[in-house]
């Protein structure tokens, strides 16, 4: 029989519904029955994408007779990371106290009353027999230990948060260019990337790197962020066939990618592809961003418009087993000769790059710079042709599972990607696609005028949502406000940010969880970005953008004191405040901003608008509309002149004469 997870609204919960773990979700009532039966409480928590949440949960929660020990000693808990981040914060700092490292799943063992005994990642099914007996034996024989214990645990967690510096950071050209010195050190030389293996995409220093070549012009910066984008775009880590990014590479050379594809991870390397493609014009980095954004669309887009959490890491329970390729399943699907030609180009060889013989697909070197014309014809065109004969047949393999919980942040991040990257494509379909996920997102994630985190299948959970989901949806809302210059999108955002500082800031800390959250033994506080920004620094970009698009100067004050929280970690280890620095670097730029204005029938709108979207300044915004619309405080009392598209171009808010010129549109903008 299914147990109490059958009914979530977690998909990963649900993969754990048949578990003969009694497991029970996080609520009043666990607790309630942990003191009733006056047992300890096994915490355990993960997510759907996640390999070694599946391993553990094959090697133990499966097992009947780990399940018998759980169930008559325990009160067993599952957690889903993503749909409630400050339980995984709170009791991930427990863990990295205790053991000096983090990950999923993680294992953590409670008291009653939600103290923590004991915590761990992975346990191997005999391991973690033996760890149970252990709670078990201690909580029975010796109970105020393991109580004091637990008790000295909170306190020392709750003192090092405490601890941790909140004071602002002014954020000047000495210091960003000191952070790019900082990253220079770390910088791999050889492969692209910062550090050694595992090598993550590090998506928002990319985005940083990009935004202070834009404003300084430092050649070095570009050249870390270009040579990163073209290494992570040509190794294993991207999917050569479908588009997107794998979580991360388990090497340093990006060939063996962590298979589960993450939103948060596509959307955020979405923008940065568009941000160089903007910046260089590249063939590479045009066909990344468009693949991407297709593989958004395509694999991650749900039935009610928004888009899914991820894609699974294993197929069947096998890491990779959609992905991976020998010579001879190339043969097979291409024939002798292209099948040869595409190992050789992909780099399938026969020992394998991945296991058991097999490779993952890599694409190291232009077909035109490895075939000549009379080869294969046109290379380009024969590249295409294979890659949709190899694609069709990998779509004919075992598919992994999709995690279709809808991530109020996480789509937050891809309404932002998608509507950029339309605007400097010149793709209405993507457009359209950020468009449609905001509504979704907006009519039902808002419940009682409180943002919820998550949802699935138009079921909304409980969950409220947290300060990372009300920036980064803030921010996406914000694009896409500039994308088509609808007021609505930007009333919605300002909302957001306005209560978010109610919400989240108490006594000018900026906190992850809202006033009105469930209260652990601690509140959690990001003080770093991890794999997508923190909420701090989520609050920090939309509201520096908030800033440029009304002029009020409150907004700008909150960007400060937010991007301020992550002043130590930006001085200390730049990878980690990546979003932060985005934000300051904006702030340093800006405001600049473009106002495109007309009657509605010019032909000079499009072209107005096209050109302001090349612009690469950070502290950039940018509104097309009409002279009479409303609620658009860029274009109020600036009228077209003579019938035609009149650009405002302001910066500092002091502006420039009107201009009905693109050219000099363009020239101007060259210069901020």
């Amino acid at each position: 029989m299914a147990n109490r997870l059958a009914v979530s609204l977690s998909p990963y919960l649900r993969q754990h519904a048949d578990n003969p773990v009694d497991w029970r979700e996080w609520d009043d009532a666990a607790f309630a029955e942990a003191r009733e039966r006056d047992v300890p409480i096994l915490l355990s928590v993960g997510y759907a994408a996640c390999h070694w949440c599946h391993v553990m949960a094959h090697e133990s929660f499966e097992d009947p007779e780990v399940a018998a020990v759980v169930n008559a000693n325990f009160v067993a808990i599952k957690v889903d990371r993503e749909e409630r981040p400050d339980i995984d914060a709170v009791y991930m700092n427990v863990t990295q106290a205790l053991t000096g490292h983090g990950g999923w799943p993680m294992t953590v063992f409670l008291t009653p009353d939600a103290a923590p005994l004991y915590a761990g990642t992975y346990f191997p099914r005999d391991h973690f027999l033996q760890v149970l007996s252990a709670i078990d034996d201690v909580w029975r024989t010796d109970r105020e230990r393991a109580e004091s214990s637990g008790r000295a645990i909170v306190d020392a967690v709750s003192g090092m948060t405490a601890k941790t510096s909140t004071s602002a950071t002014e954020f000047d050209d000495e210091a960003l260019a000191a952070s790019i010195t900082a990253l220079r050190r770390e910088f791999d030389d050889a492969r692209g990337g910062f550090g050694g293996a595992p090598k993550f995409p590090p998506s928002m220093t990319l985005e940083h790197l990009l935004r202070h070549h834009a404003r300084t012009g430092d050649a070095d910066a570009f050249a870390m962020a270009e040579r990163t984008c073209e290494a992570m775009a040509r190794g294993g880590m991207y999917d050569q066939l479908d588009g997107g990014f794998a979580r991360y590479s388990v090497d340093a050379a990006w060939v063996v990618p962590h298979f589960e594809k993450m939103l948060y991870d596509n959307a955020q390397l979405l923008r940065v592809y568009a941000h160089l493609l903007r910046a260089t014009g590249s063939a590479p980095a045009r066909r990344v961003t468009v693949e991407t954004a297709e593989f958004m669309l395509r694999r991650l887009l749900t039935d009610e418009g928004a888009f899914a959490s991820a894609l699974d890491a294993d197929t069947d329970g096998v890491e990779g087993l959609t992905y991976a390729w020998t010579p001879a399943q190339l043969v097979e699907v291409l024939g002798d000769e292209d099948g040869a030609r595409a190992a050789r180009l992909l780099e399938v060889t026969p020992h394998g790059t991945f296991e058991h013989g097999s490779s993952t697909l890599q694409l190291r070197r232009d077909p035109g710079d490895m075939f000549a014309p009379d080869e294969v014809g046109d290379p380009d065109a024969w590249w295409h042709d294979v890659r949709s004969r190899l694609l069709a047949a990998r779509d004919r393999r075992p598919q992994p599972a999709r995690d279709d919980k809808v991530v109020t942040s996480w789509n937050g991040l891809a309404i932002a990607a998608l509507a950029e990257a339309a605007m400097i494509l010149d793709e209405p379909r993507w457009l359209d696609a950020a468009r449609t996920a905001a509504d979704v997102v907006l009519e039902s994630h808002v419940m009682d005028g409180r943002l919820r985190r998550t949802s699935l299948g138009g079921g909304v959970s409980e969950a409220l949502g947290c300060a990372d989901d009300y920036g980064n949806l803030a921010e996406g809302l914000l694009v896409l406000h500039q994308a088509t210059g609808e007021a609505r999108y930007l009333a919605h955002a300002t909302e957001l940010l306005d209560a978010s500082r109610d919400l989240f800031v108490t006594d000018g800390v900026v906190y992850d969880t809202g006033s009105d959250a469930e209260q652990l033994f601690t509140r959690p506080r990001s003080t770093g970005d991890n794999a997508e920004p923190c909420g701090a620094s989520a609050l920090a970009s939309a509201a520096v953008m908030a800033f440029a698009l009304t002029g009020e100067a409150d907004y700008r004050e909150f960007a400060e004191v937010s991007i301020g929280q992550l002043g130590a970690i930006a001085r200390q280890a730049p990878r980690f405040a990546g979003w932060a620095l985005t934000a300051a670097e904006a702030l340093a730029a800006g405001p600049v901003q473009v106002a495109i204005v007309s009657d509605g029938a010019s032909p000079d709108t499009d072209a107005m608008a096209t050109g302001a979207w090349q612009a690469t300044s950070p502290g950039l915004v940018r509104v097309v509309g009409r002279t009479d619309a409303e609620g658009v405080p860029l274009l109020a009392d600036r009228p077209a002149t003579g019938g035609r598209a009149t650009a405002y171009v302001c910066r500092g808010f002091v502006c420039d004469a009107p201009t009905t010129d693109v050219g000099e549109l363009e020239r101007s903008l060259r210069e901020v």
